[in-house]
């Protein structure tokens, strides 16, 4: 899937990037759960989801609302 996208995706995450982002790891089966961020233009995280379980994950309609709420901020702001 990464090779259909535009934009980068990360894979094979291990323990030690886990407690670089303060995600929640899951040892049983040695997998990080759920742990999404929305960089900014900057590459500053503008909001972030972390999950302890398969519950929870960003729905993509909310993040384009979301990018959308911003790019609105930003335009006004370039108005002033």
């Amino acid at each position: 899937m990464a090779n259909e996208v535009s934009f980068p995706v990360g894979q094979g995450v291990t323990r030690e990037h886990a407690l670089k982002i303060d995600a929640w790891w899951e040892d049983r089966r040695s997998i990080i759960q759920p742990s999404e961020f929305l960089l900014g233009e900057d590459g500053k995280v503008v909001a972030s989801s972390y999950c302890a379980g398969p519950l929870g994950r960003m729905d993509a309609a909310d993040v384009i609302k979301l990018v959308q709420l911003f790019e609105g901020r930003k335009a006004e702001a370039n108005k002033s």
